[in-house]
């Protein structure tokens, strides 16, 4: 079976938390009760509107066929975004990423009507 690929994206303490823990989760994913992950069309938004003050993120690409089952895609409308999400509820362990990256803010950045246009 063919997933779509999900990422989650965190700040680099709480990477090096979740390297310790061995689950990943986050301060905001507690709060809310899941796990929030994007699509990569989602991405750039997602690091505008919520990692704006970072530096360095992480972003993870977990093992799709690992957490596929505890995944729901729901509907959003806030912070001028809208559109279908996914959400994993569940753990998150960092033995079911497959991937990861440190990103590094870069020189240009798109204004947020602009990144908005690709989400859809």
């Amino acid at each position: 079976m063919e997933y779509q690929n999900t990422y989650k994206i965190l700040r680099l303490k709480e990477w090096h938390k979740a390297q310790k823990d061995g689950i990943i989760v986050t301060d905001v994913d507690a709060k809310d009760g899941f796990i929030h992950l994007s699509i990569a069309s989602q991405l750039a938004y997602s690091l505008s509107l919520y990692f704006a003050e970072e530096k360095e993120v992480m972003l993870l690409l977990p093992k799709m066929k690992n957490i596929q089952s505890k995944i729901i895609y729901e509907s959003i409308n806030s912070n001028n975004r809208s559109g279908v999400f996914p959400h994993l509820y569940g753990k998150l362990r960092t033995d079911d990423i497959s991937k990861s990256w440190k990103l590094i803010r870069g020189a240009f950045t798109l204004p947020s009507s602009i990144l908005l246009e690709s989400e859809f």
